[in-house]
């Protein structure tokens, strides 16, 4: 398994929580730093700056469509945490990325997709 972010990946858990059954929230981290993925509801796309296990996501857009109340609460939850993303890490053991914030509090766990 390769040590970097960039590929495709399935979100675990979002926050301190799991994800809701069914829902795929989704992840695909290009190696020119282009994102796409689904939020749950919508689709995203957008730029990301990887440096290092540095990570930054730059404006995402998505399509606005409307879901059920908790597929959209937990996309906002979602979106919310790649603003917050500050670096990486891989456990290559598991084939899990984390996405943490300054503190390095993980804000979304993701397997391999």
């Amino acid at each position: 398994m390769p040590l970097t972010p960039v590929g495709e990946w399935l979100a675990e858990t979002i926050g301190s929580g799991g994800v809701l059954d069914r829902i795929q929230t989704t992840l695909v981290l290009g190696a020119d730093g282009a994102v796409s993925g689904s939020g749950g509801c919508n689709r995203y796309s957008g730029k990301a700056k990887l440096s290092g296990a540095a990570l930054l996501f730059g404006p995402l857009s998505d399509n606005r469509m409307a879901c059920a109340p908790a597929v959209m609460a937990q996309e906002q939850k979602f979106l919310l945490a790649l603003e917050r993303t500050r670096a990486w890490r891989i456990d290559p053991l598991r084939r899990k990325l984390t996405l943490v914030d300054l503190t390095g509090t993980e804000l979304v766990r993701f397997s391999t997709r």
